[in-house]
């Protein structure tokens, strides 16, 4: 059985006997009874569905909230957009009968015409609808639309997209996803010089959710936790782990301690 240990700042945390925590901004201070800012975000795991076994999807979406998973991101390609094919709202539709109404339903929407499956994924059970901003020249509209069939809103953008392009959207979404390696296949060398995005979003939006997703795992998690994501999207780093429990503390513990030592340094 696999397991890792945490080594940050001269202290070892083992993962072992876990169980679900984040921390958030919504504190206050003892030294100065201050609260922060209003801010409040937490650590959340999202293992991608897609790195799973598709024979038996259901039951591999059902492991993996029971492994700690905070949320499901699940990958939605057309042909169009990027080269693969995956599943659509019937598929979706399908896992959310076998998973209950609680786990939560991340859907990356790499697809060409976002605006077309919006209705049928909110049907379907989907918790929150991340399009691709380059796939639409209205995403004002787009988002008003994902709002209005009661689904959070993401927004997405890809490695050569510049992240002052989302700027003006950021205070309209709920999440910003950062790609760390182009969309559309797995198993990809994570992309570090994505980091800068991830830093200046967090500056500029302090309580906005931050999303990470391609090539995270324990060996680049710190990268990402330090540059300010919440958010994590992990595939085979913890589905095809011996023990997708221990990764996923771990992934969250170090977002966590990273979350904590932000709050602390304001």
């Amino acid at each position: 059985m696999q397991r890792y240990n945490l080594i940050r700042n001269g202290s070892i945390y083992a993962v072992k006997n876990l169980k679900l925590f984040s921390y958030t901004y919504a504190f206050n201070v003892c030294s100065n009874r201050k609260t922060v800012n209003n801010m409040s975000y937490s650590a959340k795991i999202g293992p991608s569905i897609l790195s799973s076994d598709l024979s038996c999807l259901g039951s591999e979406c059902v492991r993996m909230m029971e492994c700690g998973a905070d949320y499901l991101h699940l990958d939605v390609m057309d042909g169009h957009f990027v080269p693969n094919i995956t599943f659509g709202h019937p598929m979706v539709e399908c896992l959310r009968k076998t998973v209950g109404q609680d786990p939560f339903f991340d859907m990356h929407m790499m697809v060409s015409r976002p605006e077309q499956w919006v209705k049928p994924m909110a049907a379907a059970g989907a918790s929150q609808y991340t399009f691709h901003l380059e796939t639409t020249t209205n995403p004002g509209n787009l988002i008003k639309e994902i709002r209005e069939s009661g689904m959070k809103v993401g927004l997405a953008i890809k490695p050569g997209t510049t992240v002052e392009e989302l700027a003006p959207w950021a205070n309209h979404i709920d999440m910003a996803l950062v790609m760390t390696v182009e969309p559309g296949f797995g198993g990809q060398k994570f992309m570090e010089d994505m980091m800068p995005k991830v830093t200046w979003l967090r500056n500029q939006f302090p309580s906005l959710d931050i999303e990470v997703d391609g090539g995270v795992g324990p060996d680049s998690i710190h990268k990402c936790a330090e540059a300010g994501a919440n958010m994590i999207v992990s595939g085979s780093a913890v589905i095809g782990s011996d023990d997708p429990r221990s990764v996923i503390a771990l992934l969250r513990t170090v977002v966590a301690e990273a979350i904590q030592k932000r709050s602390l340094d304001r």
